[in-house]
């Protein structure tokens, strides 16, 4: 199989700070949403920021990942519930996305809350997210199994 490309599109005006900008996905799903250094630093409803963008990726792949380990296990979820939080921080004079913190919940029948902690670390050894950003960023998981 070949690898499969995946483009967005980011139209900046201005400097860093009264500047804004657009982002749109080739996908059609996002298009013409508003970005600016104010909005990446001050949250503002309506508007996203790469790391937004990133804690999204990082969920959704976790989330395929994760059940991908489950189900070669024999033991297939019901629903995974998966959060990403993504910080941006300063840093030496600058600034930094320093930490990814991934929480799961999941139905999960037939497995134990152990095999079900190990198999949430095992999704996150095997997330193409979280090895794109492996090295660079603290990635944590914490698993709670519902019964």
């Amino acid at each position: 199989m070949a690898g499969i490309v995946s483009r967005a599109q980011a139209v900046w005006q201005g400097d860093l700070m009264q500047g804004s900008g657009r982002l749109s996905l080739d996908s059609g799903i996002a298009t013409d949403v508003p970005i600016s250094w104010a909005t990446r630093t001050q949250r503002q409803s309506g508007t996203t920021s790469p790391e937004e963008l990133l804690a999204a990726a990082h969920a959704s792949c976790y989330a395929m990942a994760l059940s991908n380990v489950l189900g070669k296990r024999g033991t297939p979820a019901q629903q995974l519930d998966v959060s990403a939080e993504c910080t941006f921080a300063p840093a030496d004079g600058g600034f930094e996305i320093s930490t990814m913190q991934l929480s799961v919940r999941g139905r999960v029948p037939g497995i134990s809350r152990e095999d079900f902690q190990a198999a949430a670390e095992q999704g996150e050894q095997g997330c193409p997210v979280s090895n794109a950003l492996r090295g660079n960023v603290r990635i944590s998981v914490s698993a709670q199994l519902e019964d």
